[in-house]
């Protein structure tokens, strides 16, 4: 099954990214944006993050992933697919 929007997010996070990962996948989820995320290793680097959403909600969980990653200066710890 494809999922509708993945994150590709780097495995080696200290306790301030952790929390600040969480802090985004819980959000998604009370925002109702998806009920679940899966996650599957992509190598010994990275995890992938995926989740379903609503096609009308797409481009704005797009964008409110864009704007969490940029205010909590994330870049180097998270992308999108």
């Amino acid at each position: 099954m494809e999922k509708a929007i993945q994150l590709k997010v780097r495995k080696d996070l200290d306790a301030h990214q952790q929390h600040t990962i969480l802090k985004l996948k819980g959000s998604l989820i009370s925002k109702g944006y998806t009920e679940i995320i899966h996650i599957l290793d992509q190598d010994e680097e990275f995890h992938i993050n995926s989740f379903e959403t609503d096609k009308e909600k797409r481009n704005e969980v797009q964008q409110y992933i864009a704007a969490f990653i940029d205010q909590e200066n994330l870049m180097d710890t998270i992308s999108m697919k």
